[in-house]
């Protein structure tokens, strides 16, 4: 099921996020450990028209921010039970690295790749990437945290 013609309901009901701040599309492989997500980057999008205005580019950092939106659903679709969600919103708590090998443009379908590689206590360490025809564009290690909605 698709939503305004873009966005998959499974993502929309795995994490907070909505437009213009939400960066996945669809989930296209879902397993325990990990998750292969997709964003078609329209012309239109918001950062294009000040980013680089004669040469749109996405900014990096929202590219790590699709990847953290994509492991947010892994979390959420995997590895939480119903009490863990009760009350919480997932936030980013920590960037292990980031590199940042190519640029993505308008028209460019992301691959948006998070493996989970462990859990200590609210918080799950996750490997990540973005890529596009099979090319690394960025790579990244970082932390998501559980934090209370009162918190907030």
């Amino acid at each position: 099921m698709v939503e305004n013609g873009y966005v998959d309901a499974n993502v929309l009901n795995a994490i907070p996020h909505r437009e213009p701040f939400l960066f996945v599309d669809r989930i296209v492989e879902l397993t325990d450990e990990k998750i292969v997500t997709e964003r078609v980057l329209k012309k239109e999008e918001l950062f294009f028209k000040g980013h680089y205005p004669q040469m749109p580019i996405m900014p990096g950092v929202l590219m790590c921010e699709a990847i953290f939106q994509t492991a947010g659903v892994l979390k959420r679709k995997k590895l939480l039970n119903e009490a863990e969600v009760e009350g919480k919103v997932p936030v980013l708590t920590r960037i292990e690295s980031a590199k940042f090998k190519k640029m993505a443009f308008p028209g460019d379908v992301l691959q948006l790749e998070a493996q989970f590689v462990q859990k200590l206590k609210d918080f799950y360490f996750f490997k990540g990437c973005a890529k596009k025809d099979g090319q690394l564009l960025v790579s990244i290690e970082f932390i998501l945290g559980m934090v209370n909605n009162s918190s907030l």
